[in-house]
Formats: structure tokens, C-alpha cells, sequence
């Protein structure tokens, strides 16, 4: 299941990981990004410990959408070495997301 994260723990869970991180910027009066939110799960429970899926509520962390350029939700970016190494915005497959981390 994909954790929903804050500011505070994204430091900490995203940008000081040893592994791959995708983190979903959504909201949750977002159709699509309902739609996506049961790919991030099944996606998170194939992670098999290879990568971290986050989920970050642009309504409730308003400033972390905004240091990362979200203009649209779903986004999805994809970090490795606390860096943004890929950007995906709107639906996508398991399989597309999957990518986003190789």
C-alpha cells in the first residue's frame, strides 16, 4: 500500500533514501488521481523492497507541490539519491511507473 507522506517525513523518507522513491502528488477530490491510487498500491506491493511508493496531499502540503513544479495532479516523480531522476503527470499504467525507477 502506498503511504501517504508529509513535509516532514519526506526529507526523511524521500530525499535520504537508499533506493528508488516514486511519490504521487494528489488530491483527494481528483478523479483521476482515484483512479490511480489502486496502480500505486498493487505497484508498491511489487516494490518487493527495490523501491519506496509515497503518496503527498497537494492540499495538505502545499509547499513541497510547489518546490517540485506540480501544476497538474496526478503527478508522479520518481527520486533516486534524492534527486528527481523522472516526471510523469496524469493516469498511468504499473508497468509506465515501473519505468519511471529503472
Amino acid at each position: 500500500m502506498a503511504k501517504e507522506i508529509n513535509t516532514k517525513e519526506f526529507k526523511e523518507l524521500v530525499l535520504k533514501a537508499n533506493k528508488p522513491v516514486i511519490v504521487d502528488f494528489f488530491a483527494t477530490w481528483c478523479g483521476p488521481c482515484r483512479m490511480l491510487a489502486p496502480v500505486l498500491d498493487d505497484l508498491a506491493k511489487d516494490a518487493n523492497g527495490n523501491f519506496e511508493v509515497y503518496k503527498v496531499d497537494i492540499d495538505k502540503d502545499r509547499d513541497l507541490a510547489i518546490e517540485y513544479g506540480v501544476m497538474s495532479i496526478p503527478t508522479i516523480i520518481a527520486f533516486n539519491g534524492g534527486k528527481q531522476i523522472n516526471k510523469h503527470i496524469g493516469y498511468a499504467t504499473k508497468d509506465q511507473l515501473k519505468k519511471l525507477v529503472q
